[in-house]
């Protein structure tokens, strides 16, 4: 399977003639099969052809404008010479040429246009849908609002975190504070606020982020919090396998929240080999929270949805995430980040699994 970015580039490498005895025959075969794909390599083909005629009219517009210029410069020295038949064209049609180089690039995305190009793209970005809860709800105002009023009534103080603005779903995965989320549920948070499954709230600094795949590491840093026990998930490093048996336990309302499912593809959306597409019903505020399978590993973490499609929910593997945990500056570190290596969930019921694993997956709360 190959994304869109990854099948443009085979397609450059088939019409500059790099591919060679079965991997081309191999790659006619495909688009031959594929529709999409056919309609893709005709498009790409146009678009280049295009792109060189309009580079061969470019050149041959400088070649005529140098002969022009020499010819200009020796004129002085022989006004009787007869004008050569090239500048005399030149002089006559460079007009011409211009306009013919301008619609020369208004075919061009034109071509693009009419062909949908634009609008897959359009269609591409507006179909995957990132999970960040919207927590600024009419209700969330309006109890907010009541609270002020009750805390002025009895003299105390406004409690400023009512005020969140987005939230989503963050797991530990090292018991002494590190806990990872994605990127898009932090992105531009002015502070970070964590909330455990019995109502406890730790501030959090974020330490590393990884736009690529979507990922940030937090820190809990406040004085309240008691380090947990051992992790008892462990990450998966190896694929996991088409059909698969997996559950979610996430934040898409202020409590906790299981959903379970099966791995329906081993690539995410758009044929990205990074993350998985699995059959969950997830929401807003599920961003963030670990998919595991029936032994209690974590194979992903949640990312997003395609919208219009019940159950086709996308999570980033655990083998890009250990990679970006791998990548996270030492000095950031104000101790070790250890990944545990074992796991205790293996054999428990589904039931007691999710007991243990609720204490260890936390409400993000942005700010």
């Amino acid at each position: 399977m190959m994304n869109e970015q990854e099948f443009i580039k085979e397609i450059d490498r088939y019409l500059n003639d790099e591919m060679e005895g079965p991997e081309r025959i191999a790659f006619e075969r495909y688009c031959e099969e594929n529709a999409t794909a056919a309609e893709q390599l005709a498009t790409h083909r146009l678009f280049l052809q295009q792109l060189r005629s309009y580079a061969d009219r470019v050149v041959f517009k400088q070649q005529l404008a140098k002969v022009g210029e020499q010819y200009h410069a020796g004129a002085h020295k022989d006004a009787g010479r007869a004008e050569p038949m090239i500048v005399t064209l030149w002089n006559k049609f460079k007009v011409n040429s211009l306009v013919a180089a301008s619609v020369a690039i208004l075919a061009v995305f034109s071509t693009l246009w009419l062909s949908g190009y634009y609008q897959t793209i359009q269609k591409t970005t507006s179909n995957y849908s990132a999970l960040r809860r919207d927590m600024n709800t009419v209700q969330k105002n309006v109890n907010a609002q009541n609270a002020v009023i009750r805390n002025i009534n009895s003299g105390k103080q406004r409690d400023d975190r009512s005020a969140s603005n987005f939230g989503g779903t963050g797991f530990v995965i090292s018991a002494n504070g590190y806990v990872v989320t994605n990127y898009h549920v932090v992105r531009g948070a002015d502070s970070v606020h964590l909330q455990s499954v019995k109502g406890d709230s730790f501030r959090a600094n974020v330490i590393y982020i990884d736009p690529t795949h979507d990922l940030a590491l937090l820190r809990i840093n406040d004085s309240t919090y008691t380090p947990l026990k051992n992790v008892p998930y462990t990450f998966k490093e190896t694929p996991s396998e088409l059909g698969e048996d997996v559950y979610t336990i996430g934040y898409p309302r202020d409590e906790v929240v299981y959903g379970q499912g099966y791995l329906s593809s081993r690539t995410g959306y758009a044929g990205d080999t990074t993350a998985y597409q699995i059959s969950i019903p997830v929401n807003p505020g599920n961003s963030g929270g670990p998919v595991l399978d029936s032994r209690g590993n974590v194979i992903g973490i949640i990312s997003g949805k395609q919208t219009g499609i019940d159950g086709a929910s996308f999570a980033i593997k655990t083998e890009a995430l250990l990679n970006s945990i791998a990548a996270v500056p030492t000095d950031s570190l104000d101790q070790e980040l250890v990944i545990g290596k074992k796991n205790t969930l293996g054999g428990l019921r589904r039931t007691e699994q999710v007991k243990k694993i609720q204490d260890y997956v936390y409400l993000v709360k942005v700010y």
